[in-house]
């Protein structure tokens, strides 16, 4: 069980997909995309307040960013 207000998202499971698959270790994800190691971590762990610019930071390394997205059952 996550600690209070960490729950596995679609980002989180991305990134850490991405990271092995890139064969890349929490530090190195976190050296490579110039984010703390307890960033990486929450990430992964799907923290549900992170910063969107450190978020892309991460993203930017497997070709990827956050973009805003139209909610489909509005």
């Amino acid at each position: 069980m996550h600690p209070k207000g960490y729950i596995m998202t679609e980002l989180s499971r991305y990134v850490k997909e991405k990271r092995k698959e890139f064969g890349l270790t929490q530090v190195d994800l976190s050296q490579k995309s110039g984010v703390g190691l307890r960033f990486v971590r929450e990430l992964e762990q799907g923290k549900d307040t992170l910063r969107l610019d450190k978020v892309n930071q991460v993203l930017a390394l497997f070709g990827a960013e956050m973009a805003p997205s139209k909610i489909h059952n509005l």
